[in-house]
């Protein structure tokens, strides 16, 4: 009863990760650990949503645990290499590049940030890694769309010696599975996020909607 119990929860971790409902989906996953802590899929999806939360030192501990549960060399040698102190190729290139293209710190980081969440992200699937200079022009190219630069696709190819297509296909790659928006607040370094307004808007039709049904 108890594993069914656990996977009931999972699925509704899930289903609120996908809906954003970030805290619902914590908790549900932590519940989950919580009813079987044998299954190394339920603090990997903790990670994922920690994650996307941008709480990463829940991020680690989720991590550590998923180790210590998962027996498989492959998928858990990707995943210990975050704990390494030590910058992966495409970290490396990030970096190089970003800061020859004279972009902010914040823009930078962010684009570690990015990297980070990413390999967190899919989970179990493997992660193909042919070319580590496709993953970082499409990282950066993602990181200027989101703080509103002009299309940089052509500057971004140049940069890392790749093709305009290979640039924008890592580019979506990474909108559909990070979930990726324009001025997305996980990413955004600007002083004043032009989504604040639109937040505002929206709870100002729900003050006004709620007192035109009083």
């Amino acid at each position: 009863m108890s594993k069914k119990q656990a996977e009931k929860l999972n699925i509704k971790g899930l289903v609120h990760y996908q809906a954003w409902q970030l805290e619902d989906a914590i908790a549900a996953f932590k519940a989950a650990i919580e009813v079987d802590d044998t299954v190394a899929e339920y603090p990997l999806n903790l990670a994922k949503v920690c994650a996307r939360a941008g709480r990463y030192d829940q991020v680690m501990e989720a991590l550590g645990t998923y180790l210590f549960l998962e027996t498989d060399s492959a998928v858990s040698s990707r995943y210990q290499r975050i704990f390494s102190s030590a910058p992966d190729d495409v970290e490396t290139l990030l970096v190089d590049n970003m800061r020859r293209m004279k972009l902010p710190m914040q823009q930078v980081g962010k684009g570690m940030q990015m990297w980070l969440e990413y390999r967190i992200s899919i989970g179990e699937r493997p992660l193909i890694i042919k070319k580590p200079e496709v993953w970082a022009g499409g990282i950066t190219f993602a990181i200027l769309k989101i703080n509103l630069d002009e299309d940089h696709t052509p500057m971004v190819a140049e940069m890392y010696k790749i093709s305009q297509q290979d640039v924008r296909e890592k580019y979506n790659v990474l909108v559909e599975e990070l979930d990726l928006m324009p001025a997305d607040y996980r990413y955004f370094v600007g002083e004043k996020n032009p989504l604040d307004k639109l937040v505002e808007a929206a709870q100002l039709l729900e003050t006004m909607d709620e007192k035109f049904k009083e």
